[in-house]
């Protein structure tokens, strides 16, 4: 049987991402409302199927069923396009994820940059969708999203340059192969940058504020702003924000894992594959979820200076003492 021809792989590759992200957007759902039942003393869902597991395949038969509609006044272009500017570059981003040394649809040499620069689209279609909608609560969260945001991006982005610095190479797969076991992990990798940890939890926290989740949801704030963004969207246009919310927490949780936690290497340095990622993965997934269904809502104003006045003074701090350490390593092997 001949091989499959490049174009083709990549296109059996992006109808596998499509089904794993609506598969995940359905039941991370389910994960979510399970969650926040047993973190606030309730059950959760229930009612459908055993322990509630068939609750998203109604809910999303529910959306699908919905008739769809547009406000009066609304912008039609802007307010159907927003949602399909939102899924389409999320599930593209998965093509140059690597799941394990093989399963990846595309490996590219600028795969970290591709990322980041389909993300940068995500705060475009949150600010179509408000505007779209002609609905004043919608603008206001839509102003927020910009905001915070651009706040995001730059301690985000700047944490990505010193990875860079450090890995030589924006190849997630060649980033991975570099962190064969626990020890060799970035996080823990103090030779490259004492502040490691602290970077990736850095890291971590900019991709809540990226993909708006709690406590940095301004994209929705039920208590303020109804539905936020979201508040005009009927049925499926409200269905695909929602998978693209949770296709970007994946991506989110996928490059903190393959930037410091070794991807799909084994911590031991045994047997790597698929499992170890998808293990790692859902472990960072389930920490999102915890952190939405424990902590409040931050203001506004509070959001935008933990950015401004600490995340990026601490990252821009350590892109110097990373090139500094980079410079005194590189001398000292010159010299033995």
């Amino acid at each position: 049987m001949n091989e499959l021809t490049e174009p083709t792989r990549v296109l059996l590759f992006l109808a596998g991402i499509i089904g794993f992200v609506a598969l995940n957007a359905a039941y991370l759902v389910w994960v979510e409302r399970k969650g926040a039942g047993h973190f606030q003393r309730r059950i959760g869902p229930k009612e459908v199927g055993p322990f509630g597991l068939l609750q998203p395949l109604a809910d999303g038969i529910k959306l699908m069923t919905k008739q769809l509609f547009h406000p009066a006044n609304a912008d039609p272009v802007l307010f159907w396009l927003a949602p399909v500017l939102l899924i389409v570059p999320a599930i593209t981003s998965f093509v140059v994820l690597p799941f394990s040394e093989v399963l990846v649809a595309r490996e590219m040499n600028l795969g970290l940059l591709m990322i980041f620069a389909f993300a940068s689209v995500n705060v475009l279609s949150l600010l179509m969708g408000g505007w779209g909608s002609a609905n004043k609560y919608a603008v206001i969260a839509a102003a927020r999203c910009v905001s915070q945001n651009i706040a995001y991006e730059i301690p985000m982005l700047l944490i990505a340059i010193a990875m860079v610095m450090v890995a030589g190479t924006l190849n997630l797969n060649d980033i991975v192969r570099q962190q064969p076991d626990i020890t060799q992990w970035y996080v823990f990798r103090l030779s490259a940058s004492p502040l490691m940890p602290v970077l990736c939890i850095l890291f971590f926290i900019c991709s809540l504020a990226e993909t708006n989740r709690a406590p940095f949801d301004m994209a929705e704030a039920e208590s303020e702003l109804i539905a936020g963004v979201y508040t005009e969207y009927p049925g499926m246009g409200f269905g695909l924000f929602f998978m693209g919310e949770y296709a970007n927490i994946l991506i989110g949780c996928a490059l903190t894992v393959i930037l410091f936690l070794g991807g799909w290497q084994c911590p031991f340095g045994l047997y790597p594959g698929v499992h170890w990622f998808l293990l790692k993965l859902y472990f960072l997934v389930f920490i999102v979820v915890w952190i939405r269904w424990t902590f409040p809502r931050t203001t506004f104003y509070s959001l935008l200076n933990l950015s401004w006045k600490i995340l990026i003074p601490v990252t821009l701090v350590n892109l110097l003492v990373t090139a500094a350490f980079l410079k005194v390593f590189c001398d000292a092997r010159r010299l033995f």
